[in-house]
């Protein structure tokens, strides 16, 4: 089948680990040092760009032998526009406090290098099919970062996930305290550091013979 062959999976699952936007490729570091305090909108931020992607790169695929080269960049910039436009509307209708929450930096994802990025390297030169997926991989991959590090900042830094308390009060009758820096843009550069080690150390490791 062709949704199987060797192709389309590398297209869904290279930018999970080993080809990871983040990790591998350190696009949209930006985003995820400003967005990952807590973690729901994390969670919403990566599937946002999760949609984008995946639709961006199936509108461009299906236009790309009729885009003139000279403008590409254009249409490529109005496609995300679009789709960006349109997202942040049903987030303000359904999820308005975390739309308040991720602020300007739903709108900033028209300028992110990882659906630019795609488009221009990817989208471009493919048919529909591994565009959707090399889209759905790039955007799960990028969205699994920016939970990993929001996961640690909420906990370390409030001691909650998704907004409920998770530490008992006896950890904190013992002495134990919320380590406030958690909360500031500088640890999550230091968690996505850890992170990149992390994986490639893990990658390292099991390319060994």
């Amino acid at each position: 089948m062709a949704f199987l062959s060797k192709q389309n999976k590398e297209a869904l699952v290279e930018p999970l680990n080993r080809n990871n936007p983040i990790v591998a490729q350190v696009l949209g570091i930006c985003s995820a040092l400003a967005v990952t305090a807590q973690l729901k909108p994390a969670i919403v931020m990566g599937l946002s760009v999760t949609v984008i992607t995946a639709m961006a790169n199936v509108v461009i695929s299906l236009l790309r032998n009729t885009i003139p080269n000279r403008i590409r960049i254009i249409v490529q910039l109005v496609v995300v526009a679009a789709l960006v436009t349109i997202v942040s509307m049903v987030l303000k209708a359904f999820l308005y406090d975390v739309s308040v929450q991720l602020s300007v930096y739903v709108g900033l994802i028209i300028t992110n290098c990882i659906l630019m990025g795609r488009l221009e390297a990817f989208a471009m030169q493919q048919k529909v099919l591994p565009s959707l997926l090399d889209g759905i991989g790039n955007g799960l991959g990028y969205a699994w970062i920016l939970v990993v590090v929001a996961f640690f900042r909420e906990l370390l830094g409030n001691g909650t996930l998704l907004g409920y308390t998770v530490i008992p009060q006896g950890a904190y009758d013992l002495g134990y305290m919320n380590n406030g820096m958690m909360t500031m843009p500088a640890m999550a550069l230091i968690i996505v550091g850890c992170v990149i080690w992390a994986n490639c150390a893990f990658n390292n490791r099991k390319n060994k013979p």
